[in-house]
């Protein structure tokens, strides 16, 4: 019976060890869900607020996927935000062109948008792309450069102002459901699927991480660094564009300044997920579970009224923070407790 136990103690060992950042995130979801449980029951475990959760989870998702395959290569893209708001404001400003004063367009036109989104994202995915691959830019330099320069253009292209009377058609159709899924996680889902694809059965998935592991060893090995780098970011801003029109259908405006905080809870999502800030490690599983978990942490804080919403900006930083330490101790299996041996030998 005792070897059994141990067997079964081994295995369980094994598969923590395995994936500790995916089981790390299971046992903090499930003590989350049991302090809601026994502090905001009735606040917390209703289906309003279940749907309140999962509103935003598409255009979250999409970004931190962006932000996840740059990292995984050992960059970052900051220009998420900015991509995403100059991407909706400009097809929101299409749009209005070709509704006129009908404030309806056709679906055909609504697909015509999103395909035209798609291009959006992949020029400045790309321009980021280059920066960092062809002009030696640091990505963390580039991408926050870049981003300031979308959100620049997007303040020019709206004069500072909201853009809201652009047709309904659009809204109603990426609000919709198809089979009594909402259209937007179908969008968020198809994107997921796709880059899970990418990353675990083609050879671009283990190309970005030997580039994330060592740069040099990839030249040498006879990557195209380079191609590599700019497909990476053109793969990001497509996903960030394709966050902005769902921004856009969800608040039913476009800004420049939408979003301002998302930056920092993408990045937190991608941590928090398991992949390495040095790149070279990174999974798609523990990025969506990491969705969820903040997804339910941020409302299950909005459920305290005496959390001013004032304050999320810095538990965010602070997990954030908290996050990178703990992966620092456990990446490299060091423990606060653990005594250092003794290697004074008296003669």
């Amino acid at each position: 019976m005792n070897e059994r136990q141990t067997q079964a103690g081994l295995r369980i060992k094994s598969a923590y060890m395995r994936d500790r950042h995916l089981w790390r995130l299971i046992i903090i979801m499930l003590l989350w869900f049991i302090f809601m449980a026994v502090t905001r029951f009735s606040k917390f475990y209703t289906v309003v607020n279940f749907q309140t959760m999962f509103a935003q989870f598409p255009e979250f998702g999409l970004m931190s996927l962006g932000v996840m395959v740059c990292m995984i290569t050992g960059g970052i893209d900051l220009s998420t935000v900015g991509i995403a708001n100059v991407t909706a404001i400009s097809t929101a400003l299409l749009m209005q062109h070709i509704g006129g004063d009908s404030r309806h367009i056709s679906v055909f036109w609504v697909v015509v948008v999103f395909l035209l989104a798609i291009v959006v994202g992949m020029i400045a995915g790309g321009l980021n792309g280059m920066l960092v691959a062809k002009l030696h830019i640091p990505p963390i330099l580039a991408t926050l450069g870049m981003g300031e320069l979308f959100t620049g253009i997007g303040i020019v292209l709206t004069n500072g102002s909201a853009i809201s009377d652009f047709p309904t058609t659009y809204a109603f159709a990426v609000n919709n459901r198809v089979l009594g899924i909402p259209v937007q996680f179908l969008i968020f889902a198809a994107a997921a699927v796709i880059l899970s694809f990418m990353l675990i059965k083609t050879t671009y998935g283990k190309k970005l991480i030997l580039l994330g592991t060592s740069q040099n060893v990839a030249k040498y090995s006879g990557l195209k660094v380079d191609m590599i780098l700019i497909k990476t970011y053109l793969i990001s801003g497509v996903c960030s564009a394709l966050g902005g029109m769902i921004m856009l259908a969800n608040y039913n405006s476009a800004r420049a300044d939408y979003g301002s905080n998302y930056t920092l809870q993408c990045i937190l999502i991608v941590v928090l997920g398991g992949v390495s800030p040095n790149g070279g490690k990174g999974k798609i599983s523990g990025v969506l579970l990491a969705i969820f978990l903040v997804r339910a942490l941020e409302t299950g804080l909005n459920r305290f009224p005496q959390i001013s919403s004032y304050y999320v900006s810095l538990i965010w930083g602070a997990v954030l923070l908290l996050v990178m330490v703990l992966n620092y101790f456990t990446e490299n299996d060091i423990s606060l407790f653990k005594k250092k041996p003794n290697n004074f030998h008296a003669d």
